[in-house]
């Protein structure tokens, strides 16, 4: 198979070029963009094909066709929600969550514990399958299922899923998951839209204009997606299972309260570095006595 070129055989000067009308259109990183851009062309006519996408405002990922997450190559599709950096936090979560469920309690194995070690992992608004693949990928072994509501996105997240052979299907939040499900999750990943309505237009053009609204709008105070599935949780949940689900700081007690509505205890957790928060849910378990 012959390799596409890379800055190296580029003529002289040519990365420059590219970096200029990338800065030109307001893309702080143009260097760095401009060298992915020629690694990831095969031609010059493709070269240019990327070059105007970019400048005309396309996601850098949508334009290449992938984005790096977690240390993994995640296909990307046009018109599909580029994975965020910050929910890397997201995934390390979770996978410190699977090694707790696999742990025993109480002198009673743990349900993944009694499918022989093997945990179930669900990932709703799955978008490009990123999440769920990086939960699969580093807590192993698992079976993985994801969903989206968006045709697009199941495309998507098929191909990047398949390395780890999950099942993507496409439906509007449990409604899409098997029913056998239901009671086995142990480790449920939720990425939901939590942006509210009114502040969509104060997004980057890139994600506004480019990436679906129903992977952006989370209502009118953000959380009417988290409500939704924070309600049905409970019911999917294994006896020892987790939701986590990534919000905003400023969001995050209503993200609780939602929680806490659905029967679920609930606690939030912060990384400023990256700027990401989750809230965790667990079952309520009986008072003693």
């Amino acid at each position: 198979m012959t390799e596409a070129p890379g800055p190296a055989a580029a003529p002289a000067g040519q990365q420059e070029a590219v970096a200029a009308a990338l800065r030109a259109a307001g893309c702080v990183f143009a260097e760095d963009e401009a060298e992915l851009l020629m690694s990831a062309a095969a031609t010059p006519a493709e070269l240019a094909a990327m070059v105007g996408k970019r400048a005309a405002g396309l996601p850098l990922e949508q334009v290449v066709g992938w984005a790096e997450f977690c240390g993994l190559r995640i296909a990307v599709d046009p018109g599909v929600f580029v994975p965020r950096r910050r929910s890397e936090f997201l995934v390390a979560l979770a996978v410190a969550a699977a090694g707790e469920v696999r742990l025993p309690a109480g002198g009673r194995p743990r349900p993944a514990a009694e499918r022989g070690g093997v945990l179930t992992i669900a990932d709703l608004c799955c978008g490009t399958g990123a999440i769920g693949l990086a939960i699969a990928t580093a807590a192993g072994p698992a079976q993985l299922y994801a969903a989206d509501i968006a045709p697009a996105a199941v495309s998507c997240a098929r191909r990047n899923v398949s390395r780890v052979g999950g099942q993507v299907f496409q439906g509007d939040l449990f409604d899409a998951l098997p029913p056998r499900l239901r009671g086995r999750i142990d480790v449920l990943a939720v990425n939901a839209p939590y942006v509210p309505t009114g502040e969509i237009r104060f997004l980057p053009p890139e994600a506004r204009l480019h990436e679906p609204p129903v992977a952006l709008d989370g209502g009118a105070d953000g959380v009417d997606v988290q409500r939704r599935v924070s309600a049905s949780a409970a019911e999917w949940l294994s006896a020892e299972g987790r939701l986590l689900v990534e919000t905003s700081d400023r969001q995050a007690p209503l993200t609780i309260a939602a929680m806490t509505a659905g029967g679920l205890t609930a606690a939030a957790i912060s990384d400023g570095e990256l700027g990401s928060t989750i809230v965790i849910g667990s079952p309520q378990r009986p008072a003693a006595g």
